[in-house]
């Protein structure tokens, strides 16, 4: 059987395999993946999803296997972003004429955006009980990370426990192809897990001090297993995926309860994937070997293992299942994933634009969001063709409300 991605060698270096096939992946990122690819501690090949492009360090859309040693950059400092999606008993007949209520009403009750130089408008004034009671259940490892790192202590954790956050972070109602109702939000480990990320990168760095000029990116600083840094970094890390778990089943139920009262009456909403961590670290076993695994910008997709791939703002999502191709260590991509930058996207396209790529979708249309604007995203149709072998499309999904953070 033909095999259904291109493979570049990388001198000095593990080859690279990508399921890239119809979309674009820009020089930078190839140049970056060569870079992670020299590594000495990659095992195998790297996996390159089509919602490939760059990142910072290591690059968006990838999947490292390592042996003895992890970089913390290539995890990145939104530890465990992901997606939660349920499918509810409703169907598109029954949701209000006005979708416009209902997003107001699901703005309201998911604290999300961020104002530079203020108050955060993304964190609770309140906490709300069930939130402190999710927060209880990980407060006491937290307690042991900040004897180590109290610097943590001194972030937003608890009152950004089920809040959505800023940037591509979003809350979907959509509709799939028999016209049921179904309600998707993208999230991750907000603040506390920014600070995280953040801490470990520079002491990965500082661990190897003289030896960064030997690194092709200082942002490919790594901790060595058996190290405490290392050590730490996985309870860390683990602990922050935790979060984030939490952080979207939280946010979900004040979805659906937000929709219940808009509706004034009761329906059925039931999760379908939620694990479905894009942004993380865990050990795993492939080709007969325990590996760390990272996926960043990428989703596992073992066989029947069901997973999450959103469009942007203005495209189709999809619910798959994994085929569990292991030549892609069992991945799929977490996207469609970015044509260009955000401020590329804001420079190029306007309001109207913005107004004219989200016709029927009930959100916001304003200059603060053409950062997310469709056209600044690969064609997930492309995407999707690019990786048949990684996973099967279980449901279409197309929104028709959405609130970006």
């Amino acid at each position: 059987m033909a095999r259904d991605y291109q493979e570049i060698d990388v001198a000095g270096g593990r080859p690279i395999r990508l399921w890239t096939a119809g979309v674009p992946v820009e020089p930078a990122a190839r140049a970056q993946l060569m870079n992670t690819a020299r590594l000495p501690f990659v095992f195998g090949h790297l996996a390159v999803m089509p919602d490939v492009h760059l990142g910072k360090g290591a690059t968006i859309g990838s999947v490292i296997p390592t042996v003895g040693a992890i970089v913390p950059a290539a995890v990145g400092v939104d530890i465990g972003c992901g997606m939660i999606a349920a499918r509810s008993s409703l169907t598109a007949a029954e949701l209000p004429d006005s979708l416009g209520r209902l997003r107001a009403a699901i703005e309201a009750a998911v604290p999300h955006g961020r104002v530079p130089g203020r108050r955060d408008p993304g964190a609770w004034r309140e906490v709300p009980r069930a939130v402190d009671e999710a927060w209880q259940a990980l407060a006491p490892r937290f307690a042991r990370l900040i004897e180590r790192y109290p610097s943590l202590d001194k972030t937003h954790h608890r009152v950004h426990l089920g809040t959505l956050g800023s940037g591509n972070h979003f809350v979907e109602v959509c509709l799939d192809e028999a016209e049921r109702v179904w309600f998707m939000l993208h999230s991750g480990s907000r603040g506390v897990g920014n600070a995280i990320g953040s801490l470990f990168i520079e002491l990965a760095q500082a661990d190897l001090r003289g030896h960064l000029a030997n690194l092709p990116d200082r942002d490919l600083a790594y901790l060595k297993e058996g190290s405490r840094h290392f050590d730490d970094y996985v309870e860390a890390v683990g602990w922050a995926q935790d979060f984030a778990r939490a952080n979207r089943a939280l946010m979900m139920r004040q979805v659906v309860d937000a929709a219940r009262r808009v509706l004034g009456r009761p329906f059925d909403a039931r999760v379908e994937a939620v694990d479905c961590h894009h942004n993380y670290v865990q050990r795993e076993t492939h080709f007969g070997r325990e590996l760390w695994i990272t996926r960043k910008g990428a989703v596992s997709a073992r066989r029947g293992e069901l997973g999450i791939i959103p469009g942007s703002m203005g495209a189709k999502s999809f619910i798959v299942r994994g085929l569990g191709n292991e030549d892609s260590f069992c991945s799929c991509s977490h996207g469609a994933g970015r044509t260009m930058s955000r401020a590329e996207a804001k420079r190029r396209y306007t309001v109207d634009d913005q107004v004219r790529a989200t016709r029927g979708v009930e959100c916001r249309k304003d200059a603060a969001v053409i950062d997310e604007i469709p056209m600044a995203y690969k064609d997930i149709d492309a995407v999707m063709a690019a990786q048949r072998s990684l996973v099967e499309v279980v449901h279409t999904l197309r929104q028709v409300v959405c609130v970006k953070g």
